[in-house]
């Protein structure tokens, strides 16, 4: 793994990341409620617009950003975002020939109700290889709603572009694909397609999980490898003072985790749906608190830093974009 360039700098609490086509960045401030279009050539960073409605503090905000699979012809972008009142998935129009803090439309919300808290408001938005949208949440530290199926906190939800339940979930009238999380912050899908979520322990383990439709991954009754009968098990678990793990990305044949805590880029190499090899630390310190990751095809990721999150300790040129090579 090798950093190979500074993609941008000064961003203020970045937290989620879209690549547009052609190589430029949206990128999402959680404190501030915009979105900013970052240049990958020069690093300029231009505000295109404010989601109205954000109600940041402590871990909420704008969360999550995602293009829809249509954005060529729809230019529509999806964002997750904490209000007053819940966590809830809009969608905006970017109109690039209007002036630049003005291009965002109107919010269409596409699914709302979503429990929200000061801590564990979950946030990762993706399209799927099925052309779904998929959400993790958090349970915003109210554990019991991890285990009730009626509510979408502490759940992985999937649902049509316009927010309605997929058919093949386990419930048809229903958005909950998983459930029995604590703090989902990280989606990911490796060349089989397969899903991965990266997830909050409490005090003793952080997890990266393989996520099945209809699996109940266990909390609050079970943090980190239980071996217990209904609950289904960790891939891969780490101590929370070494991950505290926000995003992740599949590349190489590996998961890549940011670590927010451990101030790492931890590397899990995968066999099909099991590890090849003890997971492997980058970066450890050298950054601070890494939020996001994001594929960007072949052997390149880029790393999004969280120093600026409340958390961290920021020095110049806090928080960053950085370009990286893996193999």
């Amino acid at each position: 793994m090798q950093v190979t360039g500074e993609v941008a700098k000064g961003l203020d609490s970045p937290w989620g990341v879209a690549p547009l086509p052609g190589g430029d960045l949206l990128v999402a401030s959680r404190d501030k409620g915009t979105i900013s279009r970052v240049r990958s050539d020069t690093g300029q960073v231009t505000e295109i617009g404010r989601v109205p409605g954000v109600a940041p503090g402590r871990e909420g905000g704008l969360l999550g950003l995602a293009l829809s699979p249509h954005f060529a012809s729809d230019r529509l972008v999806y964002a997750y975002f904490t209000t007053e009142s819940d966590n809830r998935i809009a969608r905006m129009r970017y109109d690039e020939q209007r002036p630049p803090g003005q291009q965002l439309g109107a919010p269409d919300t596409v699914l709302r109700g979503i429990p929200k808290g000061l801590l564990h408001n979950g946030g990762r938005i993706a399209f799927g290889p099925d052309g779904m949208l998929y959400a993790g949440t958090g349970e915003t530290g109210n554990t019991a709603l991890a285990q009730d199926r009626k509510s979408l906190g502490g759940k992985i939800l999937r649902m049509t572009p316009d927010g309605q339940p997929v058919h093949g979930n386990p419930e048809p009238d229903s958005v909950v694909y998983s459930w029995g999380h604590r703090n989902v912050q990280g989606l990911a899908w490796d060349a089989d397609k397969r899903l991965w979520a990266s997830e909050f322990g409490q005090h003793r383990w952080d997890e990266l999980n393989l996520i099945e439709p209809g699996g109940n991954y266990g909390w609050p009754e079970v943090e980190g490898k239980g071996g217990t009968a209904g609950f289904r098990d960790p891939v891969a678990v780490w101590k929370t003072d070494e991950a505290s793990p926000s995003g992740i990305a599949w590349a190489e044949g590996s998961i890549w985790m940011a670590s927010l805590k451990g101030e790492r880029l931890w590397r899990i190499p995968l066999k099909g749906a099991v590890p090849a090899a003890e997971p492997e630390a980058f970066l450890t310190g050298k950054y601070g608190r890494l939020r996001t990751v994001v594929a960007l095809g072949g052997d390149r990721l880029l790393l999004v830093t969280s120093e600026t999150d409340g958390r961290g300790s920021p020095q110049a040129g806090d928080d960053r974009i950085l370009s990286l090579t893996v193999r």
